[in-house]
């Protein structure tokens, strides 16, 4: 099985993503509490922003939250603990993932933390796994591919065409040469006889 893949969430981020769960929650917003319920939301592409705890045990419950926010392209952070989620979450108890379907007036806060990542963290997730495979495919190839010896670079040979062509030509050329003079013979001794007359 793949191992539980978490993405660094910086303290500043998590606290605004905490803050957007608390002002999602208190200003007319819908959230989803648990991993049932936002692994639905998530499925069904009705989750906005998604948060999880870091210190749920098994980490394996979570596997697929991450994964599956990557693919329906849903940001998504980390709160350090699960009593910390709770308490974002209105809940007495703790909890290992809450999500936010209806904004509220936390849109702006939820705008900034996505900033904040740059991508929802599973795109960035994603970016890096396709350079790596990128990587693999270029080192396969590489090992793959036979090294050509190295030879000595020759001046470019001139292909058969040029050469038949200028065959061709010298005759011509040759033929040119040898009937210049003899023209400028006949043409000199023409204009002397008409200087005679």
């Amino acid at each position: 099985m793949a191992a539980y893949v978490k993405f660094e969430t910086p303290q500043a981020v998590a606290d605004k993503a905490m803050e957007a769960l608390e002002v999602a929650r208190t200003s007319g917003g819908k959230i989803k509490i648990g991993v049932n319920e936002v692994t639905k939301a998530v499925e069904r592409g009705k989750a906005k922003f998604v948060v999880m705890a870091e210190d749920v045990d098994p980490p394996e419950i979570m596997l697929h939250i991450p994964i599956l926010c990557s693919e329906k392209k849903i940001p998504f952070a980390y709160a350090k603990t699960k009593d910390e989620l709770g308490k974002a979450a209105g809940l007495k108890v703790s909890t290992s993932s809450v999500c936010i379907l209806e904004l509220g007036k936390a849109d702006k806060i939820v705008e900034a933390v996505q900033k904040e990542l740059g991508k929802p963290a599973g795109e960035k997730q994603e970016a890096k796994k396709e350079e790596k495979a990128e990587a693999k495919k270029e080192e396969k190839k590489a090992e793959a591919a036979p090294e050509a010896p190295k030879e000595e670079t020759k001046p470019a040979e001139k292909p058969k065409e040029e050469a038949e062509k200028k065959k061709a030509e010298a005759p011509k050329e040759k033929a040119k040469e040898e009937t210049a003079p003899e023209a400028k013979e006949e043409k000199a001794e023409e204009k002397a006889e008409e200087a005679k007359e």
